[in-house]
């Protein structure tokens, strides 16, 4: 039996409206709130919130002395279309060149790291 299941993944942000509309646009929801602390509540899966945080300095993909902090796996069914989609939304590619695999992945506009993923 767990001790706990998962509330929210909470991402610290610049801009939290801006990031949760990001994600809304990714994986659906509508952004709620405003100011420094905006929920996403995502249509099958955990909240997702967004956090102000000031100074926020971006991580670093791959880089072992600048943590990536966190990152998301989604998964999608057609890389291709998925990737044209986030790109469009304001997703910045960080190691999609193997067209091979089954993931890529991308820097959310707050400079998180993700991965599209056809698992």
């Amino acid at each position: 039996m767990s001790v706990a299941k998962v509330g929210a993944v909470v991402l610290d942000c610049p801009d939290p409206q801006a990031l949760a509309g990001f994600y809304a646009g990714v994986v659906g929801g509508t952004p709620e709130g405003e100011g420094d602390w905006v929920d996403l509540a995502v249509p099958g899966g955990p909240t997702l919130a967004f956090q102000q945080a000031e100074g926020h300095v971006p991580p670093q993909w791959p880089a072992a002395d600048h943590s990536q902090q966190f990152h998301l796996d989604l998964t999608v069914e057609d890389l291709d279309a998925a990737e044209k989609e986030v790109l469009a939304l304001g997703a910045k590619p960080l190691d999609t060149e193997d067209r091979a695999r089954s993931f890529r992945v991308y820097a959310d506009p707050a400079g998180h790291p993700f991965c599209l993923c056809a698992c």
